[in-house]
């Protein structure tokens, strides 16, 4: 597989030393690859740039033919797909099997997609003119994505920016840059044409974005990451008043009413929290439960953790493979001691796992304050901290006592509450009895600071459209 920088249709070497990447189940260095300067962020634009004209001018159905090949690659090449992410990133292979089914149903959404971007014609109310309005390309995106999702968020954002003829600059994660690169070489090999899609990472983001986004062709910013760097990077959008589309942090609450079904709601309480190792911007981050049945609801799942076998992606059996990094250990100590330096007890788990790579234990946490800074922070770990509650308005008013708004759950056997609350919450998604939510059908996005714009749906392939509005007379 290449481990170079994909820019214009050849693969080269980048700048100065190369990207180390390691095996967080082991943190033993697995590859290298090519490290993108400022100079080559603006070398893949000027490629972009020139590709995009004739990428946009080809027929709607041609552009659709190309990415229903896209998806069909990427499914012929899936268990070699699934292996990389396994390997740079930990999940478990079964996750990033389902991974990457996930990430090529985007290039068959918008494949469909790509034929339907519809304008309007009508008559202006005072009968001078017509109106016409349609929806071109915005032109050269940038795009920087995170390590969590290292096939899909690339093509969540990648499918409708190519399906509206859009060319595109992706910086990866410097973390996971393998499975970024194979993606773009499939994509090559699908048909889309050289310079439509370049393929950059970097050891050095900052001055790579400042680079990237200075270019008097880049148009658009898309990017997936932390609301801290969301914001830096707004600021820098700013500068040019470049449209941007941001997915950031979550703080998601998972909610569980005494009369729903504890079963399924403890299934679903471990899908929402323990999918891909914990390490999603969707996972679970706090659970309410209604006092009658909290105990239980900890106990059931407290059991439900320890059935979790932490371990090598690769390893059979194994639900919850290593955290990326040993920084991410240390984030997640911190919040659960705070926990329990505050009063919450460890029904189990607590701690790191001892030995080679970054593992931490599957911890349920009960009695949480609800003001803890566990409450208040995005975990990114396999922790669940239990908050018992009587009053369903202070709950509620708690659940949306955060700047983020991605995600959220509930479970009750009440539809109608489950409605009026899901109305409630302050979040872009919410899950009523289900512990998964994410659809390349669906909108995919948050409210407050949770980000801007959304990815999936019929919804997410304007966000890479302009609207022009012509006035004719005839």
């Amino acid at each position: 597989m290449k481990n170079q920088l994909l820019i214009g249709g050849t693969w080269r070497d980048g700048s100065g030393d190369r990207i180390p990447v390691l095996d967080p189940s082991s943190s033993e260095e697995i590859a290298q690859v090519a490290n993108g300067s400022p100079a080559d962020a603006v070398a893949a634009v000027d490629a972009a740039a020139v590709a995009q004209k004739s990428w946009a001018a080809m027929a709607p159905r041609a552009r659709s033919e190309v990415l229903r090949n896209c998806w069909q690659t990427l499914i012929d090449h899936a268990d070699e797909l699934a292996e990389l992410i396994t390997r740079e990133h930990g999940k478990p292979l079964v996750d990033a099997k389902g991974e990457i089914t996930y990430a090529a149903e985007f290039f068959r959404w918008n494949a469909e997609e790509a034929v339907r971007i519809h304008g309007s014609l009508s008559t202006a109310p005072s009968g001078a003119n017509k109106i016409i309005v349609h929806h071109p390309p915005v032109g050269v995106v940038v795009m920087v994505t995170p390590w969590n999702f290292p096939a899909a968020m690339i093509t969540r954002k990648v499918a409708p920016a190519l399906a509206a003829g859009n060319a595109v600059v992706i910086k990866p994660a410097a973390e996971t840059p393998l499975t970024a690169l194979r993606v773009g070489e499939l994509l090559e090999e699908a048909g889309v044409p050289a310079g439509v899609v370049n393929m950059v990472p970097t050891s050095d983001p900052g001055a790579w974005f400042d680079a990237a986004v200075d270019h008097r062709a880049t148009r658009m910013v898309s990017f997936t990451g932390s609301t801290a760097v969301g914001k830096m990077l707004l600021r820098r959008c700013a500068d040019r008043v470049l449209k941007s589309c941001m997915e950031l942090g979550g703080n998601a609450p998972f909610i569980v009413f005494d009369d729903a079904d504890l079963d399924a709601a403890v299934e679903g309480a471990m899908t929402a929290k323990m999918r891909h190792s914990a390490e999603t911007c969707t996972a679970a981050n706090r659970f309410y439960a209604e006092a009658g049945i909290a105990d239980a609801f900890t106990e059931r799942l407290a059991a439900a953790m320890a059935e979790v076998k932490v371990g090598n992606g690769f390893d059979d059996g194994v639900t919850c493979g290593p955290m990326i990094n040993a920084k991410a250990i240390d984030s997640i100590d911190s919040l659960v001691k705070g926990a329990v330096g505050g009063g919450a007890t460890a029904a189990i788990g607590g701690a790191p796992v001892d030995g080679p790579g970054f593992f931490y234990q599957p911890t349920v946490l009960a009695n949480v304050d609800p003001n803890s800074p566990i409450t208040g922070e995005e975990i990114f770990g396999p922790v669940a901290p239990v908050i018992p509650f009587t009053d369903t308005d202070l709950m509620i008013e708690q659940a949306n006592d955060t700047e983020m708004g991605l995600a959220a759950y509930l479970y009750t056997a009440d539809i109608g509450r489950g409605l009026s609350v899901s109305e409630r919450l302050e979040s872009g998604m919410v899950g009523l009895n289900r512990g998964a939510m994410s659809d390349p059908a669906a909108p995919f996005g948050g409210m407050k600071q949770s980000g801007l714009g959304r990815e999936g749906a019929s919804e997410g392939i304007y966000e890479f459209c302009e609207t022009q509005y012509i006035a004719t007379t005839w």
